[in-house]
């Protein structure tokens, strides 16, 4: 007899959306976490004000109420916090999966706690909601793992009065040149294309554009890191010329974004689309090709994180109970037209 109905593997807002379907389903649910609940969310950088109203933020119907219309990161930890209390979900916090073992009529999980006990709990089906922190799109260039190098932005006091690069194009890119900036850092971004990728926030990018026209903040399009080094980055364009340059650089920060994380599908035998990185799954009931193995969330998506938010993957849960009870499953939810492009 298993021990829960449904065992989530991550407790992000969508692994937590998916336990809240579970729940009122009336099936057994447990989450498990490694870290702490919504840990993407808790490394965001301090100041992060996200592209969604609250509304699309909320998950199980709990109202999202702040002052403002953007929620920030606080306002966020703080309301999973609240959603965790309010529907009583049972989260089992730093204690890792380590391994998902198919059964004759069940599934058995293996975990670990941060203590070290070793920890086996048979479930009837997992959804593994394990989003993309913890794996970084690493650039693979002599120097990445010094000390001063990091993948991960908070804010920018520790770079007072020193020299910063920050690689990457993205929204995440721009945002931490502009913190580190006005926390008096001297900084330059190095991105491999002409101009930024694609949604930018809209009130940050004027910002950004605005510190480069008046040499507040350096850019260097077309150019990719050669190598890092402990008191500079090497870069080369990337035009027909290979121009190298060697930039000053204290600090390092590498905002490439992150891959989805597949270790414990690959584990059980689950196929990964070595082009897209979707795992291989029945995209109406989210279950893939080993049977009462789901997913949920970013994973979904492979490595198009473009394609998955917590607007949309909040709604996965509902589609996989769906799939358990034997019911149709629910239309897709409509995004934010910022999102919807």
């Amino acid at each position: 007899m298993s021990d829960v109905d449904v065992l989530i593997v991550g407790g992000g807002p969508c692994g937590l959306a998916a336990a809240i379907a579970a729940q009122r389903a009336g099936l057994r649910t447990v989450v498990l976490e490694s870290e702490v609940i919504v840990n993407t969310i808790a490394h965001y950088p301090t100041y992060v004000r996200f592209f969604s109203t609250a509304e699309k933020l909320g998950i199980g119907d709990l109202p999202f109420i702040i002052a403002t219309e953007k929620p920030t990161r606080r306002d966020a930890l703080a309301y999973y916090r609240a959603a965790v209390t309010h529907f009583g979900i049972t989260v089992r916090q730093y204690e890792r999966v380590t391994e998902i073992e198919r059964g004759h009529d069940e599934l058995v999980v293996h975990s670990r706690t941060r203590g070290g006990v070793a920890r086996r709990t048979n479930v009837g089906a997992v959804i593994v909601a394990t989003g993309y922190f913890g794996s970084p799109n690493r650039l693979g260039v002599p120097g990445e793992s010094l000390r001063h190098v990091s993948h991960i932005y908070r804010e920018g006091h520790e770079a007072f009065q020193q020299r910063a690069v920050v690689v990457g194009g993205g929204n995440s890119a721009a945002e931490a040149a502009l913190d580190l900036w006005r926390s008096g850092a001297h900084v330059t971004m190095v991105h491999f294309g002409p101009t930024f990728d694609k949604r930018i926030k809209p009130w940050v990018q004027p910002d950004f554009e605005n510190r480069v026209k008046e040499g507040s903040i350096h850019v260097r399009w077309n150019s990719r890191v050669a190598s890092i080094e402990p008191d500079s980055v090497c870069i080369r364009a990337t035009d027909d010329a290979g121009r190298s340059e060697r930039l000053p650089a204290t600090l390092v920060y590498i905002m490439t974004g992150f891959a989805p994380n597949t270790d414990l599908l690959v584990q059980v035998g689950v196929p990964i689309d070595p082009t897209t990185g979707i795992p291989e799954h029945d995209p109406e009931t989210l279950e893939t090709s080993v049977p009462g193995v789901f997913i949920a969330g970013v994973v979904v998506a492979g490595f198009d994180a473009n394609k998955v938010f917590i607007e949309n993957g909040r709604y996965h849960g509902d589609r996989i109970v769906a799939r358990l009870l034997g019911r149709a499953a629910p239309p897709p939810p409509k995004l934010s037209a910022e999102l919807d492009t």
